[in-house]
Formats: structure tokens, C-alpha cells, sequence
């Protein structure tokens, strides 16, 4: 019983220093739980373990992101040392292109507004004019923005009105050229551009050019070819800015003054043909029943000549 008794108090002791070790051993899961709802928290629910794969797709994506910016910042680099390279020159040829990038973007903004080289309304009312449909004229080309079907519209009302053919061409000519005074206005500017641009960067080639044989003068005996080759690839950074700024001004330039070119052509042809008539062959096909009429009124004598035997009989007549 002794012992019993002693033993008792020995192994309450034993379990009194282990359960505090038990309770710290539960303990550790939910604090790991805690951290790892922390740690997705900061991370915005995304799961950072290496052994679910996750890690490595997060990595993957921010990955080619920080080599995009990397690349773009190179890229600006290198446009900034181009033109600290080509001096002056380069930042004329800049501020250029971008006046020559503002006015055909306004211009195309114009062009499309005003329905440029759509003129299929007005040809159509002209065709109803002419076959003696003034009303469905007017109804194809009235309240649109293209300037040939105004003109068409102006033209059919004054002949509508019964003005002098005197007085309404000077209305429509006065309207048709204020229309293409307003389409062409911008469009020297951008001749200007494309002629000066490689003049420009011919000039920045020469001034570098100049630079570069004073360096390889400077150098003495001591002489680099390097020098000199670096000097002629700046100096020619600047003809070949201002080709890229003169061809696409040049070629677009030369488009839209082609299309006010046909514009006027169209316009002109247009409200010509309000005043005249159609005189084609296809307009004056002859009429089978009208044809038929005269010749069945011819007499018979005419349209069939004497007989041979007629003519023989002739002479016994005037004999006898």
C-alpha cells in the first residue's frame, strides 16, 4: 500500500510536466494555420508553395512583365541617346512629324465627316433628273454632307426655281470652291514638310560629318579609325530621320490631294449634266413602232423601182 501510495504522487507528477508539452504539441498546427491565413492574406489568396507548383506560376508571370519594362526602359534609352547624338537637327525633325501627324489626322477626320468619294447618291439623282424625276432627285442628295451632292441639290433647285442658267453656276461655283479651299488647306504645309525633312537630315549628316574630321584632326598621329567611322554612323542618323519623316508625309500628302482632285472633277461633271441632255446611244434608242409608221406610209411606186419590161416598152410607146 506504501508503495502504491508513493507511486501514486510520482506518476501525478509525471503527467502534471507532460500535459503542458501535449497542450504546446496542439498548439503548433493552429498557429502554423494562422501564419499560412496570414501569409495568403499579404498575398492576396495566392498560394506561394513550392510543392503545389503555384510558386512557380506566380514567378512565371511576373517574370516576363519585369522583362517588358526592362525593355521598354532600353528602348526609350536608346531613342534619348539617338538624339543627344543627332543634335538639334533630330529635335526639328521631330517636332515635324508630329505638326505633319496632326494635320492628316485632322484632314482624315475631315474626309470622312464630309463622305469624301462617296458620290454615288448624287450620280443616281442625276440620272432621276434626267428622266424627268426632279422630286426623287432631290430626295437622293438632300440633307447629306458630301459636297457633290450639295451642289447637284443647289443646281436642281434653281433650275426648279427657273433662275438663269448664269446665276446658278455662279452659285455653285462659288460653293464648290469654298468646299475645296477648306479641303485643301493643310495640305501645304505637309508638301513643306516632305521637301525640307530630307534637306534636314542631309544638313545634320553634313554638320556631323565636320565634327568628326575635326575629332580625327584633334587625334594628331595618334590616329583611330574608330573615330571616324563612330562620327559618319551618327552623322548619318540624321538622314535617315528625316527620310522617315519625308516618305510617309509625301505619300500622304499625295493621296488626299488626288482625292479633292477627283472630288472637283466629280462635281463639275455632275452639275454639267443638270443642264444638258443625255445624248448617248443608249438614252436615244430608236423606236421600232415609230419607224414602222413612215414607212408604211410610203407609197408603193416609191419604194419599188420599174420593172425591166417597162423600160422595154418604153420606146414602142413613143413610136407608135
Amino acid at each position: 500500500m506504501n508503495a502504491g501510495a508513493a507511486e501514486t504522487p510520482a506518476a501525478d507528477a509525471r503527467r502534471s510536466v507532460a500535459a503542458p508539452d501535449l497542450a504546446a504539441e496542439s498548439d503548433l498546427p493552429q498557429a502554423a494555420r494562422g501564419a499560412d491565413e496570414a501569409a495568403d492574406a499579404a498575398t492576396g489568396g495566392a498560394d506561394l508553395s513550392v510543392a503545389g507548383g503555384d510558386g512557380s506560376a506566380v514567378v512565371d508571370t511576373l517574370v516576363p512583365q519585369l522583362e517588358q519594362s526592362g525593355q521598354v526602359a532600353d528602348v526609350l534609352q536608346r531613342a534619348q541617346s539617338a538624339l543627344e547624338l543627332g543634335g538639334p537637327v533630330v529635335f526639328i525633325l521631330l517636332a515635324m512629324s508630329f505638326v505633319a501627324l496632326t494635320i492628316i489626322v485632322v484632314k482624315l477626320i475631315q474626309f470622312a465627316w464630309l463622305r469624301i468619294g462617296q458620290c454615288g447618291p448624287a450620280f443616281g439623282a442625276v440620272s432621276e433628273w434626267r428622266a424627268g424625276r426632279p422630286e426623287q432627285a432631290l430626295a437622293q442628295v438632300s440633307g447629306r454632307r458630301n459636297p457633290a451632292g450639295e451642289v447637284v441639290a443647289r443646281a436642281m433647285r434653281g433650275r426648279q426655281l427657273g433662275l438663269a442658267e448664269e446665276r446658278i453656276r455662279e452659285e455653285v461655283v462659288r460653293y464648290g470652291s469654298d468646299v475645296l479651299f477648306q479641303l485643301r488647306r493643310g495640305l501645304r504645309p505637309l508638301e513643306v514638310i516632305g521637301m525640307l525633312a530630307p534637306l534636314l537630315g542631309l544638313l545634320g549628316t553634313v554638320l556631323g560629318m565636320i565634327k568628326a574630321f575635326q575629332q580625327l584632326e584633334a587625334a594628331g598621329t595618334r590616329v583611330d579609325p574608330a573615330i571616324l567611322s563612330g562620327g559618319i554612323w551618327e552623322a548619318l542618323l540624321t538622314t535617315a530621320f528625316g527620310l522617315s519623316v519625308a516618305i510617309p508625309v509625301v505619300a500622304l500628302s499625295t493621296w488626299l490631294e488626288r482625292r479633292v482632285d477627283h472630288l472637283a472633277h466629280d462635281m463639275d461633271n455632275l452639275v454639267t449634266q443638270v443642264f444638258t441632255e443625255d445624248l448617248s446611244a443608249e438614252a436615244r434608242q430608236p423606236d421600232p413602232a415609230a419607224e414602222a409608221a413612215p414607212r408604211a406610209a410610203k407609197p408603193r411606186s416609191a419604194s419599188h423601182p420599174p420593172s425591166r419590161d417597162a423600160h422595154a416598152a418604153a420606146p414602142a410607146l413613143q413610136a407608135s
